[in-house]
């Protein structure tokens, strides 16, 4: 794989992206979610410190859980699929170029501009957080941090639905159906089988790290120094269990998540005979 045909791809890829009046909207509403969770949320560490935060914690990271992860698989879905559509993804693996060198340089434009639509967000927020002299300055980089973990996961997974359709409006449909699941079915489907089967704290830790949203939730709210009693048992369990080493470990969690997904959608990108 030459470095400088992936980076001249990446470069147009970031292009095509930053011209998406999707991302810029979604940009902005984030930009209006992180500005909200700083003043809200981190700026309350001068009164009355994080550690009480609780449940107000656990909401606003809810909201972050609903947006950025509908952010990154729409930005995914549309990569390949709408090159594919309009032919110039056939064009382009016509010239001296390998399939490697296209997918990961696609993915990694892709991942340049959502990235820098997230920035944004909190840099938004991070100068309001300084402007008013509050905040816990490691809190929100733990959180903007995690933040863009769950982005680049979702960005993987919206790649592995571009990766299998030909029309955009097909993935971004696929995206939105995988968006309900990850966000409203698993919930709802976890909490039945809570219900119905009452597993342990283990087991059911186990089944919400399968999920990259529920990973990133339990890392959310630990880095805000919020208790994870929200989270109930399994909260209070997973802190018991592994201590300090817990956002590691959901670090490597989400990790794992985005690996796993761009590996399966570069292979399905390969093994397309159709672009």
């Amino acid at each position: 794989m030459e470095l400088s045909l992936l980076v001249t791809i990446a470069r147009r890829e970031l292009r095509e992206a930053l011209r998406n009046r999707w991302l810029w909207l979604y940009a902005a509403g984030f930009a209006a979610l992180a500005l909200a969770l700083s003043q809200a949320g981190l700026a309350a560490a001068g009164y009355a410190g994080l550690g009480g935060f609780g449940r107000t914690a656990a909401s606003l990271v809810n909201a972050l859980l609903l947006f950025v992860p509908l952010m990154g698989l729409s930005v995914g879905a549309n990569a390949l699929a709408g090159d594919r559509e309009r032919g110039t993804l056939l064009y382009l693996l016509a010239q001296p170029v390998s399939r490697a060198e296209v997918f990961w340089g696609k993915a990694l434009g892709a991942a340049l501009a959502l990235l820098a639509a997230l920035a944004l967000g909190f840099g938004l927020a991070g100068l309001a957080l300084a402007a008013g002299g509050a905040g816990d300055a490691t809190a929100f980089v733990g959180l903007a941090g995690f933040t863009l973990l769950l982005a680049l996961a979702a960005l993987a997974l919206g790649l592995v639905l571009s990766s299998l359709t030909r029309k955009s409006a097909t993935a971004g449909g696929a995206a939105m159906l995988a968006w309900l699941g990850l966000v409203f079915f698993s919930d709802l489907g976890l909490a039945g089988f809570t219900l119905a089967a009452r597993p342990a704290p283990a087991a059911l830790l186990a089944l919400l790290l399968a999920n990259p949203l529920q990973a990133f939730k339990l890392g959310a709210i630990y880095s805000l120094q919020a208790t994870l009693d929200t989270l109930g048992a399994v909260g209070q369990f997973a802190l018991y269990r592994f201590g300090s080493a817990l956002p590691w470990l959901l670090t490597a969690v989400l990790l794992a998540w985005s690996a796993a997904a761009f590996g399966a959608a570069y292979t399905l990108f390969c093994r397309r005979v159709d672009a």
